[in-house]
């Protein structure tokens, strides 16, 4: 029961790597607070959760706008009165190369993929620093290091989220608050599968194809990417501040 105790809060945690990083928080004593577009989806989660025996509270929330993200971090401080750990974590992927890029996708790309992890970081630390530290987990991507053809807003808006995690962490680190990413290349969610049927693909037969592309074998699974979320949550990783880290199962991105 590593974080028992604590309020977790985690954005874009209807599913994939968010819903996983949730059942992996509950599991192990948090208090888990999960945001989500849609009141639907975070019901299902809760429903879900409470069958496995554990407890997790929804709040729905448009990260693309700032007031929506002050809301949520006021709804959790007000609900709980503290949040240890923070995982920005919602993502949004517009794919396609320059010409393919509109307006819409580049800008609603920076709204949820940077400006919220600003806006949530920036209402989330002054409590962390009152509380005396806190941890700060952004999810990142491979390619937002090594950058993926035709993903311009993706990649460029992870690379970002990079950058500001390396800010944020030199920033913090003398305040107790711990920031660091991790950078997954391809996982096994609903995000990846929708790209698949968006390209005319058969997601199952294409995730096979993708799983011969990974030196492991395989893509990964959201509670792998969980269980390194968790370890950069705790003490175990008490001295790890700044880091990008890459799970890929040794598959580079060219």
């Amino acid at each position: 029961m590593r974080f028992d105790q604590q309020v977790v809060l985690i954005t874009g945690g209807a599913g994939g790597i968010g819903e996983a990083a949730a059942r992996r928080f509950a599991s192990e004593g948090a208090q888990v607070v999960i945001s989500d577009l849609n009141n639907t989806h975070l019901n299902e989660v809760r429903i879900n959760f409470e069958k496995e025996g554990l407890s997790v509270v929804g709040f729905a929330a448009d990260l693309r706008k700032k007031s929506e993200c002050v809301g949520l971090v006021s709804s959790v401080m007000e609900t709980y009165g503290r949040i240890d750990v923070l995982i920005n974590n919602a993502g949004y992927m517009a794919r396609g190369d320059i010409t393919a890029t509109s307006d819409d996708m580049w800008f609603d790309s920076f709204a949820v993929n940077v400006h919220a992890v600003f806006y949530l970081s920036r209402e989330v630390v002054p409590h962390m620093k009152t509380a005396g530290g806190g941890v700060i987990i952004n999810t990142s991507s491979a390619w937002g290091i090594h950058p993926a053809a035709n993903h311009l807003a993706y990649n460029t808006t992870k690379g970002c989220v990079a950058v500001m995690t390396k800010n944020l962490a030199r920033d913090c680190a003398p305040h107790g608050i711990r920031v660091n990413a991790v950078c997954p290349n391809e996982v096994n969610t609903p995000m990846l599968k929708s790209g698949f049927l968006i390209r005319g693909f058969e997601p199952d037969e294409a995730v096979e194809q993708l799983n011969k592309t990974v030196p492991i074998g395989r893509i990964a699974e959201p509670e792998e990417i969980a269980s390194v979320m968790a370890f950069l949550a705790s003490r175990d990783a008490g001295y790890m501040c700044g880091a990008l880290v890459e799970v890929t199962g040794a598959k580079a991105v060219y």
